[in-house]
């Protein structure tokens, strides 16, 4: 994911390189553990000109020259790639090209310089969960069945979708008396839960694809919820089924509500002002801030202490 630029052709792009620019800052974006795309150490338009006696100057976030660096793939036309991007190699990655003019008249060399700056940030897909909220009609508000019901109810959920790894989190219920023009009182059960796709036995599917565990986790909870969309779809039915008889709490059609709920591992957030161009990534924490849970956000340190990037705590 790299910052677009006008500019830039769809070609370009496609090649997998970023040029610079020396009016600003360039921002790029790099999955964990992904290899970054080109940084090219020129702006396009100078890419498409003769250069004599390039010479380029690759210094990293710490500041040191990434000549001969293991984790980099630099080429002789300054081109550079950061190899299997970890959290530590975020930040300003700058760029120095000279070279030589040739005045056509007196064939006088001019020496000429040119600064690029790359922010380049790790980040993360988002771990997806999805809250659901479903409603029951029911013949009474104080019935002490309600909580058997959704005992009952999570029990036959999480049982749908145990194979995926998944699971039924945070369930609550309540039952409120509706007023409706036509039918007068009513009375409904308002059910919640979150499906997590963090259910024991998660992290071992984890060990096999270490490196995007976020997306294979997102592919099953997406399945889950899925799963149980299609449960309530024919809910009518499975109820008859379990009670044999037509049940005093029934689902209320096309009650059913699917919300995805973001969160970030810790040590990354979202922030849809610093990095418009990957708003819907975690991206990792820059210095003075920190992450030490799954929340989406980065806090301000009290005092400037976490000087490094994806910091959990100040």
């Amino acid at each position: 994911r790299a910052e677009p630029k006008a500019e830039q052709s769809i070609d370009l792009i496609g090649k997998n390189e970023v040029y610079g620019d020396t009016r600003h800052e360039v921002s790029v974006y790099v999955k964990v553990f992904r290899n970054s795309p080109f940084l090219v150490c020129m702006d396009l338009a100078l890419s498409q000109e003769r250069i004599i006696d390039p010479n380029y100057l690759w210094i990293g976030p710490d500041g040191s020259d990434l000549q001969g660096q293991g984790y980099v793939n630099l080429t002789e036309t300054g081109k550079l790639m950061v190899m299997g991007f970890r959290v530590w190699m975020s930040g300003a990655y700058t760029c120095t090209l000279s070279h030589k003019v040739i005045e056509t008249t007196t064939q006088e060399e001019i020496e000429m310089v040119e600064a690029y700056k790359f922010m380049v940030y790790a980040y993360r897909e988002a771990d997806h969960a999805y809250q659901i909220s479903v409603r029951f009609s029911t013949t009474h508000c104080r019935l002490k069945k309600h909580r058997l019901f959704v005992e009952m109810l999570n029990k036959i959920l999480n049982s749908t979708i145990s194979h995926l790894t998944c699971h039924i989190t945070g369930s609550s219920y309540k039952c409120h008396s509706i007023r409706t023009p036509k039918n007068g009182l009513q009375h409904e059960l308002f059910v919640n839960f979150l499906v997590s796709p963090f259910a024991p036995g998660w992290e071992e599917i984890c060990h096999k694809v270490p490196y995007d565990c976020e997306d294979v986790t997102n592919r099953r909870v997406r399945q889950a919820a899925e799963r149980i969309g299609k449960f309530f779809h024919q809910l009518k039915h499975v109820l008859k089924y379990e009670f044999h008889t037509v049940p005093t709490i029934q689902y209320v059609d096309n009650s059913f509500s699917m919300t995805p709920i973001d969160s970030c591992r810790p040590g990354f957030g979202k922030n849809h002002h610093s990095h418009q161009n990957c708003a819907s990534c975690c991206v990792v924490c820059g210095p003075g801030t920190y992450s030490p849970n799954n929340e989406v956000t980065c806090r301000t340190c009290a005092s400037p202490q976490a000087r490094m990037y994806g910091a959990e705590s100040c």
